[in-house]
């Protein structure tokens, strides 16, 4: 038996709660992997109130985009009982049973080794929100962007995403301004680098196609008129990297910005990105990151304070990260 958090559905009716599991549950997998540390993800949350649309793809589910954690048994060669692991995105949570429990079973091609001098919790502390900032930096590096092009923008700058791509980016020598709905937490944001924090009231409602132009790129995680009027104010030949619908999944714009300005719109997929791209990015995050400013972006929970995280999570009450301690 191991502790898990268990959703259910009958009818309309969704039951979430902490429970025991038979081992004999666990889904099919060629890696069987003791979890130490997992994390609450906005789609974690959305899966666990059911508000946000249909997260979870089946029933019964356990949530969790993300895991770490040690290898216990492997039918696959590449692993062996011991090595450390850590896994994102690929449907865990959403049609797989995912990491929001002591025990998972997975496909060997979705996991990648632990990288060298990281700790499971530091894993998760950056996770798929930080392995999603740095998959945006790197395809705005790939299109050209240098630290002496001029401001980069961030939109939703408290939340996972938003966080980790602010620090990055001012690590790097960037210029940073961060958008956020949580004036608050402006002295957050400039102690991980922003030089300007603006409200996000300023993009969030329907603009002009195009607009003075400001930002040499910028990396979003809100989408609809956020995501339009970013790209109506990205100077000639910058670019977008977009990775979130926080906002909507609708985006408002016309061709003008990218006709008129040769604006890149790039699409950042995190789920299903493959191992040798997850390799890249995972180690220029051990690399690049200042680990001690995880502790700002992060907080630690147990297992049990998952579900009431959660709701805090979607009522827009939590900054940054939740690593969540599995054991605990």
């Amino acid at each position: 038996m191991f502790n898990a958090v268990y959703i259910d559905k009958t009818g309309n009716e969704l039951q979430v709660d902490v429970r025991q599991v038979p081992e004999s549950a666990l889904p099919e997998g060629d890696v069987t992997v003791q979890v130490s540390h997992s994390t609450l993800n906005y789609k974690d949350a959305m899966a666990i109130t059911g508000q946000g649309g249909a997260v979870v793809r089946s029933f019964p589910m356990v949530p969790g985009i993300d895991l770490a954690g040690t290898v216990l048994e492997s039918a696959d060669r590449r692993y062996q009982p011991g090595d450390q692991v850590v896994l994102n995105g690929w449907g865990v949570g959403e049609r797989h049973w995912g990491g929001l429990s002591q025990l998972a079973r997975v496909n060997a091609d979705w996991l990648i080794p632990l990288p060298k001098g990281m700790q499971p919790e530091q894993a998760m502390a950056i996770g798929t929100a930080g392995y999603t900032a740095m998959l945006s930096l790197i395809a705005l590096e790939r299109h050209g962007l240098s630290p002496d092009a001029g401001e980069v923008l961030v939109t939703g700058a408290s939340g996972g995403v938003g966080s980790f791509a602010v620090t990055l980016l001012a690590d790097r020598g960037y210029n940073v301004v961060a958008s956020t709905g949580r004036l608050d937490e402006t002295d957050y944001l400039k102690s991980l680098g922003a030089s300007e924090v603006i409200d996000r009231n300023v993009l969030s409602q329907p603009g002009k196609p195009l607009q003075r132009e400001r930002w040499s790129a910028a990396i979003d995680s809100v989408g609809s008129h956020t995501l339009a009027n970013v790209c109506a104010a990205i100077k000639e030949d910058g670019a977008v990297a977009a990775c979130g619908l926080a906002q909507g999944m609708d985006f408002p714009a016309t061709v003008a910005p990218f006709i008129l300005r040769g604006v890149s719109l790039l699409g950042i997929n995190s789920v299903t990105r493959p191992t040798a791209e997850r390799l890249v990015a995972w180690e220029r995050l051990a690399k690049d990151l200042d680990m001690t400013k995880l502790d700002a972006i992060s907080q630690h929970i147990g297992l049990g304070e998952v579900v009431a995280t959660a709701e805090a999570l979607m009522a827009g009450r939590i900054r940054g990260r939740v690593v969540v301690n599995v054991n605990r």
